[in-house]
């Protein structure tokens, strides 16, 4: 791996830049293991004999969060390699923001444990919209390191890959920007209207990021193909 030092005297200079394999490395096992976690919040159900059935069938919540998670942080790491094909050098700063991102992904789980706890066992409408809310909060929570990503290469282009325009770069803050306000009105509506209501939106959510996860575009140009 080769390393370029850049002067720190030199105003706009980023010192020491590095490429980005290491990162790519870390970043894609801590997604496999967070994503892995997930599967651990599904249990046998307690049931008598001839009951598993039903019991299976009781736990159809926990089956959806687990489903929706799973999706999510797969939604994730498909924008997170995309965001990393924008890039052709990392800075001490920049790792930094990717482990806030990877922070975000590692709190979802116990996120989907409350939310498929509280809609699993006998709970009442309060434990369901606390559950909701904490959910649409990590989520929304999560929006937040990848808003500063953007704004961090649009502001050191020389980062940036070939092909990759500033434009390019300064439009994709919309998605983040999305993300943390609609999360945030999930919230909202889960909290003082109704938690499925808030729970959809989720959902709404997680597909509006898999749809864009290569990106807005603008055009044809700004992107590299890889």
């Amino acid at each position: 791996m080769t390393e370029a030092e850049g002067d720190p005297g030199r105003p706009g200079t980023l010192g020491r830049v590095s490429e980005t394999d290491r990162l790519k490395a870390f970043s894609d096992g801590v997604f496999a293991i967070v994503i892995t976690l997930l599967v651990l919040d599904l249990r046998l159900p307690p049931h008598e004999p001839g009951g598993l059935l039903r019991g299976l069938l009781h736990e159809w919540p926990a089956y959806l969060a687990f489903t929706l998670s799973f999706g999510y942080i797969g939604v994730i790491w498909l924008n997170h390699h995309s965001l990393l094909r924008l890039v052709s050098g990392v800075t001490r700063a920049l790792n930094w923001i990717n482990l806030a991102v990877l922070f975000g992904a590692v709190v979802l789980p116990f996120s989907t444990m409350v939310l498929a706890s509280a809609m699993t066992r006998e709970s009442n409408d309060f434990d369901h919209r606390v559950a909701v809310v904490l959910y649409a909060l990590s989520a929304g929570l999560m929006s937040l390191p990848w808003m500063l990503l953007f704004e961090y290469l649009r502001h050191h282009p020389e980062l940036l890959a070939s092909g990759v325009t500033v434009e390019y770069v300064r439009s994709q803050v919309l998605r983040p920007l999305t993300g943390l306000i609609l999360y945030s009105l999930s919230g909202i509506l889960g909290w003082f209207v109704n938690p499925t209501l808030g729970l959809v939106l989720i959902i709404a959510m997680v597909i509006y990021h898999a749809f864009t996860s290569e990106g807005l575009r603008r055009g044809r140009s700004g992107h590299p193909r890889r």
